[in-house]
């Protein structure tokens, strides 16, 4: 087995939520460069029209097809699905990127925030994988499972992240959802895994390092050193999957540098 069979994605199909900006961009690129044709929905869909024409322009294996979708609502889920199926009858990778974030101090983080962000970030992935398990299941093969990833944060893990309660909260609720649904899924011959990214640039993070200099501020929290890059989403995809990681479900792969595991100082405060 070589290394390109491991990750080689040629003849499969995709979809990925929320993939006109950000970890979603990121991501389609990465799988399309392995042979992927990748569907990007989002809200907007004149953007993932755009994204898509943009990624097809620059010459990669695979192709990309944007068009509107919002997991937001219920019917919204039930519409895409329904593009989706309309599109291909089987779906290989899902991938739930879609996502809202919200930030406000204690005593002013609104009521309103938990339901937009729960109603996205968690009952909106839910039941867009409820609703695509056909397609996924019609895409399994012995050996080679369909997959879901999810995207959950470093902040679904560990308390950092100023003002985001609601949103870390999202992203702890995505980690175990993962899990759940890996146990149900797994005996069917789907692997459900998420990423949890640190500090990536993208439309969401740009307040705080949307510049090189909130970059660099960025990158002193962050053991490794540095903000994360497209390659380091790309090639997380790929192994999640690819043939490299048809054996692996249920896991929480860290993209943050190391800031999931760093505890400064030490237990009793000793000088060392």
């Amino acid at each position: 087995m070589t290394p390109e069979t491991l990750f080689d994605l040629t003849g499969k199909v995709a979809l990925v939520t929320g993939g006109a900006t950000g970890i979603g961009r990121m991501a389609a690129e990465g799988l399309m460069g392995a042979g992927a044709r990748v569907l990007i929905a989002s809200r907007k869909a004149d953007a993932c029209e755009a994204v898509a024409q943009e990624l097809n322009a620059l010459g990669l294996k695979g192709k990309a097809e944007g068009f509107g979708g919002d997991v937001g609502t219920e019917e919204g889920v039930e519409a895409l699905a329904a593009e989706v199926a309309a599109r291909t009858d089987k779906l290989h990778i899902l991938m739930n990127n879609a996502g809202r974030t919200w930030g406000d101090p204690l005593g002013q983080h609104p009521y309103k925030a938990w339901e937009k962000l729960l109603s996205v970030n968690v009952t909106g992935m839910f039941h867009l994988t409820q609703t695509l398990l056909p397609l996924l299941r019609a895409a399994s093969a012995p050996g080679d499972p369909a997959r879901v990833v999810n995207v959950g944060s470093v902040m679904g893990d560990i308390p950092k992240g100023t003002m985001t309660y609601s949103y870390a909260t999202s992203k702890g609720a995505v980690h175990h959802l993962t899990r759940v649904l890996s146990n149900d899924l797994a005996p069917e011959g789907i692997t459900v895994n998420a990423i949890a990214p640190g500090p990536f640039v993208s439309n969401m993070t740009a307040f705080a390092i949307g510049t090189e200099e909130g970059q660099d501020k960025a990158a002193k929290g962050v053991p490794l050193g540095r903000v994360g890059q497209p390659e380091d989403i790309a090639g997380a995809l790929l192994y999640l999957c690819g043939r490299g990681g048809a054996y692996v479900s249920g896991a929480i792969l860290p993209l943050s540098g190391g800031m999931q595991s760093n505890a400064p100082g030490n237990l009793f405060n000793e000088d060392l």
